[in-house]
């Protein structure tokens, strides 16, 4: 009896560790995934990252910098729901006149920006000057209608949102 025992935990402990690995390659062909797309979108824009320069630094796109912009906008607020992610594209094509590809893109790139700077509060100020270089003052109307259609649709904006339209309104007024 004891080696039947003994012969099903053995059995249990193998199946276990196969599941374990398969989860972990799960998870790494999903990483891949992700890199592969971020590396797709950078393509799609022609991004080319700069030595010794930042990556927002590196945009020249304003419509990805206005679309990141409003990604990181967004990430200030609590996590985003699969319905608020798809409020965010329709309102991206809508504003910023791109199809749902370009759309989507913009948002990968603009998590990876988001990421870059060390959070949303960081990459709020880096993209808003970033785009206020590139375009001039009247490039802050796209990703606010933005914003406020998917913050809207979503329960209206939190503090750290409101705080940061103060700062970038004293960015753009410059």
């Amino acid at each position: 009896m004891h080696i039947l025992i003994a012969a099903l935990a053995l059995v249990g402990g193998v199946a276990f560790w196969i599941y374990r690995a398969r989860m972990a390659a799960n998870a790494a062909k999903d990483l891949a995934d992700l890199a592969g797309d971020v590396v797709s979108a950078a393509r799609r824009f022609g991004f080319r990252r700069r030595y010794n320069e930042h990556p927002v630094d590196s945009v020249d796109d304003p419509v990805l910098a206005a679309g990141a912009l409003s990604v990181a906008f967004l990430e200030l607020g609590a996590a985003a729901t699969a319905d608020q992610r798809g409020d965010h594209l329709r309102a991206l094509q809508r504003h910023l006149e791109v199809d749902l590809k370009t759309a989507e893109e913009i948002l990968v790139m603009g998590h990876w920006l988001v990421n870059e700077c060390n959070g949303p509060q960081p990459a709020v100020q880096r993209l808003g000057k970033r785009l206020m270089r590139l375009s001039g003052p009247e490039a802050l109307a796209a990703p606010m209608t933005v914003v406020e259609e998917v913050a809207a649709a979503h329960g209206g904006l939190v503090d750290r949102q409101r705080d940061s339209l103060a700062d970038l309104r004293r960015i753009f007024r410059r």
